[in-house]
């Protein structure tokens, strides 16, 4: 059994080192100073998500972080599943499931009508795991535009 806490200020450097863990999958670039900052913004408004840490008993093992959009062709609020990280010590024992159970439960009291994500296309377990809790594949392509 796992449970969820919000991430506090004190927080944000475990995280941020967690996220550099996630980011390395990939090989994506993170810089840990502005990540630390993007935190202590995004923790001080909660119009733009929620964010929580994952622990097993006393164990820290990863963190959800839920950020949120405006739609009206949705009528409301959507969530954007914007990373969910569990330790690599920790994967493969249903951790992810319970994550993701407790994200569509939370989404559903805080009155989201839609929780996107995005996945990597060579990331089968990640992809399995969502399917087998009732996401879809999107018909639409993803654009961006960096400014």
């Amino acid at each position: 059994m796992i449970t969820f806490q919000d991430i506090q200020q004190n927080q944000i450097e475990e995280v941020v080192s967690m996220m550099q863990d996630f980011y390395a999958i990939d090989n994506y670039p993170i810089d840990s100073k502005l990540s630390k900052q993007l935190f202590e913004t995004f923790i001080a408004n909660s119009n733009l998500g929620k964010a929580w840490l994952i622990f097993k008993d006393e164990d820290v093992i990863g963190y959800v972080i839920l950020t949120f959009i405006f739609s009206f062709e949705y009528k409301g609020i959507l969530a954007f599943l914007d990373e969910l990280y569990i330790k690599k010590e920790y994967q493969g024992k249903g951790f992810g499931k319970q994550a993701v159970q407790f994200i569509q439960k939370e989404s559903s009291q805080l009155n989201v009508k839609m929780l996107y994500l995005e996945v990597e296309e060579h990331n089968e377990k990640a992809q399995k795991l969502y399917l087998a809790h009732d996401f879809e594949i999107h018909n639409r392509k993803i654009l961006k535009h960096k400014l």
